[in-house]
């Protein structure tokens, strides 16, 4: 274990308590590499700084010296693990990860001020600012990570940094479900039916997504559009697009809705939303329903026939001069299928139902677990894919 992560022992003062914070001001001083700081010349300096310094306490001060340096102070240890997938600051002195699927508490000393100095070296070369007038700001890190902090008075106890770590390593649909379904997904994809995932915070909606859009033919031309670009694709012929928030001034803002609609002019074969949260959803059920079927997205619900009520409600936030019949007839002739994926009691993300769209609210189960339903009769959206059940014949 790192000695940035390791539990404190809190027996009073020690010869290396403030010193890794003296020896970073120094070399900042005497202009030092701001990056790939040598820990063997850190080392050097401490132990001249501080002889009586043991081992243990001597590997903790060199890591806290080149972490500030380096990276993201404290937090480096964290965001170079590979088993961490996610790090949470919830105020002073309270630092969470999700490590391989599980929540663990990590011992650390990291107070008010040094959380709100970590939150502007994220986002201020992102051209944001946090502070009391604007207390939250969701950002990318460069390598895909996704930052969203709060800071008083809004977060009551001190700021809240979260960092949901980008994967450079997709996960494959073989992580999600058994064959059979696999089977259904892959034919699905080719056949360009419109799919929905849907599932809770944290389910892994957009790891799935990322799966399914990676079974996407190489030679179509995907248009991607997301709040916060997250999704890798293998395919050559991808096109990212990224909305962005509104500037200090309060303007400037490129919503996921206008994304869509500009998608729609770049001659895409398919439309990836990751995430439909808004009125956005009525421009995706359009160009569903326009030819660009095979398009996917997500959302946040609880079961396939909240996921078909949600996409609804966000259509008639979008104050549509339409009645909610209409709405529900341009939800069910755009969307087939509806992919509900769930994490369970271990940290995994499996997917736990798979449903067809039959109606308003109304869908049929195609999948039980792993289970496929016997003999699902379904039709492809395009002549060169023959239905499901001769597929599987």
């Amino acid at each position: 274990m790192s000695a940035s992560t390791a539990p404190s022992a809190n027996h009073g003062p020690t010869a290396g308590q403030g010193l890794g914070e003296r020896l970073h001001t120094r070399l900042v001083s005497r202009g030092g590499p701001a990056d790939g700081l040598d820990a063997e010349l850190v080392a050097e300096m401490a132990r001249r700084e501080a002889p009586l310094l043991g081992p243990v306490e001597l590997g903790r001060v060199v890591d806290e010296v080149v972490a500030r340096a380096s990276g993201l102070g404290q937090l480096q240890p964290l965001l170079i693990d590979p088993d961490v997938t996610e790090v949470m600051v919830s105020g002073p002195d309270r630092v969470w990860v999700e490590r391989q699927g599980q929540l663990c508490r990590v011992e650390m000393d990291i107070d008010g001020p040094t959380i709100e100095h970590l939150i502007e070296k994220i986002v201020g070369p992102l051209g944001l600012h946090v502070d009391r007038a604007s207390p939250m700001v969701d950002a990318r890190l460069p390598d895909g990570s996704r930052v969203n902090a709060i800071v008083p008075p809004l977060a009551v106890d001190g700021p809240c940094l979260t960092i949901r770590r980008f994967s450079r390593r997709p996960l494959p649909l073989e992580r999600f479900c058994a064959p059979a379904v696999i089977r259904l997904l892959r034919w699905a994809v080719r056949a360009r039916l419109n799919l929905l995932v849907s599932g809770a915070t944290s389910s892994g909606k957009t790891t799935l997504l990322n799966a399914l859009s990676a079974e996407i033919p190489l030679g179509e031309r995907i248009i991607t559009v997301e709040d916060a670009a997250e999704l890798a694709l293998p395919q050559e012929h991808v096109v990212r697009l990224e909305a962005r928030p509104a500037n200090a001034d309060g303007t400037g803002s490129v919503t996921v809705r206008d994304l869509v609609r500009n998608a729609l002019r770049m001659r895409p074969d398919r439309i990836v939303v990751g995430e439909v949260r808004d009125a956005a959803a009525l421009d995706m059920l359009q160009a569903m329903n326009t030819g660009h079927e095979g398009s996917l997205s997500t959302c946040h619900a609880n079961s396939p026939v909240d996921a078909l009520r949600r996409v609804e409600t966000m259509v008639l936030m979008g104050e549509v001069a339409l009645p909610l019949a209409a709405v529900r007839e341009q939800v069910v002739s755009a969307l087939d299928l509806v992919i509900q994926v769930a994490r369970g009691i271990h940290g995994a993300r499996r997917i736990v139902e798979v449903a067809e769209v039959c109606g308003p609210a109304e869908v049929r189960r195609l999948t039980r677990g792993d289970v496929l339903e016997p003999h699902p009769h379904l039709l492809s959206r395009t002549p060169s894919v023959p239905p499901f059940e001769e597929v599987t014949a």
